[in-house]
């Protein structure tokens, strides 16, 4: 592959990285990539051959998916890519609410010129990236917009307990191609919850960022029930 995927948004860049780190990285695109669909069955012995390295790394890349929730790994059974549900998306769209709304109230309280700088570059790649049809780089600079607001809170572990259920999300959205018109929407959804970071109004950057999760899994739930229908969304 030549596009690898940060596990942690904006992460590892410049830096080296372990095999295993790589391997979790690889395995990683390739789930939300579809490339492993959900149940897919993750054999040492062929993803070993598959990313061109010993099993070891392999198995470590697994055990960190696992901790992201991406796999689930059964001892002396083996371990499978998650299964995708619409019980599993609100699920996690009800556990994302939760924990972001906080972290973006506490941005609002604190957001400075060096966050806002951070926010806005991302924002335009997005942008600039979406347009290109570039769903990978797209992904990368859509994680690094967010959490830009959320790491301005200055907690970390806030940070850190959201990346699990982010990752699991970024599984059902990954996928899907985006109009125009949704490109557009999505980048005044982004820039309402970034005017609002400015504003230092954490009450507006809460109803904000609300407003465009609860779009975005209206848009998946309508595509994962058409899709369970037979039908076109």
């Amino acid at each position: 592959m030549t596009s690898r995927l940060e596990l942690l948004p904006g992460g590892g860049r410049g830096g080296r990285r372990t095999l295993a780190e790589t391997a979790a990285a690889e395995l990683h695109q390739l789930i939300l990539s579809g490339e492993l669909p959900s149940g897919t069955p993750l054999r040492l012995v062929e993803l070993a051959n598959r990313l061109e390295m010993s099993q070891m790394p392999v198995r470590e890349g697994l055990r960190r998916l696992e901790a992201l929730g991406l796999v689930d790994i059964i001892p002396h059974r083996g371990a499978w890519v998650r299964e995708l549900s619409l019980e599993d998306l609100h699920d996690t769209h009800e556990t994302r609410l939760a924990l972001e709304s906080l972290a973006v109230r506490a941005a609002a309280e604190h957001f400075a010129v060096a966050d806002e700088q951070k926010a806005i570059a991302a924002l335009e790649e997005h942008l600039r990236l979406s347009r290109a049809d570039d769903s990978i780089g797209a992904r990368q600079a859509h994680a690094d917009f967010h959490f830009a607001l959320y790491r301005a809170g200055g907690s970390q572990w806030l940070a850190r307990a959201i990346e699990p259920v982010w990752q699991n999300s970024e599984r059902y959205r990954f996928g899907s191609r985006q109009t125009p018109f949704q490109i557009e929407q999505n980048r005044q959804e982004h820039q309402a919850i970034l005017d609002a970071c400015v504003a230092r109004d954490p009450d507006a950057a809460e109803g904000a960022l609300r407003n465009h999760l609860a779009g975005a899994v209206q848009r998946i739930t309508e595509t994962m029930t058409s899709k369970q229908k037979g039908t076109s969304p």
